[in-house]
């Protein structure tokens, strides 16, 4: 039995605490927000993010953080995105050296282009970063529907370790040492997944959303293998798994968010409306900046930028598109 401490009670890192709890390990969740504390411990459900799931007694819901933190085989960093740096420098002093912190926010820091478990690097010098990704949304995780997700690490025995850990019936874990690639397919999928949204939005079909996908994942394979990142990893559950997944879903935040701007509302409207993070939005800058940095064409997220940040319409943007110019499919093939 480990001893996990996740910090972040929204919809994902309250799904990981009710399978980690179900798998035999001590868990705490913590929760910045007291209130929300009070009102999980006492009712046992996240009624706004995961309805009709109940949360185990034997979780220790807290709104102390160091109370979250001490003694902890393993953390679970689950808060968004945007706010992993602010938390990472807030809890480091209280971490231990060689603190394995397993990241599950997907996204890529807009002002320095750093990937999450890089900020990890960055912010707790001592800690061993982690990512876990995959196809994998909160509310089928918590309702225990078989589900698999891949975890990155630096070493073997740090993967393995985790693998046994997460391991379950319903939940199946492989491990990769492309920490990068894992990492890139599951920031750039969010955006992929917004364009998606726009077209269902817009009222096109199923060829559209084809399209999105498989040319999806080509720009974010480009761009990944570029930086360092493996294409097996792209072609695999972090990279064409996660990105059918978050383009198809009902549950995909992105892909609602991506609808409501297709039928007119503004990205900000859209973001009010899902009352949800939407990272695709955050992650939107930092990929055409990567893509800037790397000199990798990236066409569909350049448009999505256009769109979220310049005012372009959905309609005008997937004219655009059809419009480029003539093209190869894979330039890589000889006739």
């Amino acid at each position: 039995m480990a001893s996990i401490g996740i910090l972040g009670a929204g919809s994902w890192g309250t799904a990981l605490a009710i399978l980690l709890c179900n798998n035999g390990h001590q868990v705490s969740l913590w929760s910045h927000r007291e209130e929300e504390a009070k009102r999980l411990d006492q009712t046992r459900e996240h009624t706004s993010k995961l309805p009709g799931v109940k949360i185990p007694e034997q979780v220790r819901i807290t709104a102390d953080r160091r109370d979250a933190l001490q003694n902890k085989d393993v953390l679970v960093l689950a808060v968004p995105s945007a706010q992993i740096r602010r938390t990472c420098r807030e809890i480091g002093p209280d971490i231990r050296f060689g603190q394995i912190i397993v990241d599950v926010a997907k996204g890529v820091e807009e002002e320095t282009l750093t990937t999450m478990t890089g900020i990890i690097e960055q912010e707790i010098p001592g800690a061993d970063p982690v990512v876990l990704s995959g196809p994998s949304h909160a509310e089928e995780v918590g309702r225990g529907l078989p589900t698999t997700c891949v975890i990155g690490a630096r070493s073997e025995k740090t993967a393995k370790y985790l693998q046994a850990i997460f391991m379950s019936p319903v939940f199946r874990a492989y491990i990769s040492p492309d920490m990068l690639g894992i990492e890139i397919g599951g920031a750039l999928k969010n955006v992929i997944a917004l364009a998606a949204g726009m077209a269902d939005g817009l009222g096109y079909g199923d060829n559209t959303k084809a399209a999105l996908i498989t040319r999806g994942i080509a720009e974010i394979s480009r761009l990944g293998v570029k930086m360092g990142g493996y294409m097996e990893t792209f072609g695999g559950l972090t990279g064409i798994g996660d990105l059918i997944v978050t383009c198809a879903s009902v549950h995909s935040r992105n892909r609602r968010a991506g609808v409501l701007i297709g039928q007119g509302y503004t990205p900000e409207a859209a973001m009010k409306e899902v009352k949800m993070v939407v990272e695709g939005v955050y992650s939107a800058r930092a990929a055409l900046g990567l893509a800037k940095k790397y000199g990798v064409e990236l066409p569909i997220i350049e448009q999505v930028n256009k769109i979220l940040f310049e005012g372009k319409s959905p309609a005008e943007a997937v004219n655009t598109l059809m419009l480029r110019d003539q093209k190869i499919e894979n330039p890589l093939m000889p006739w």
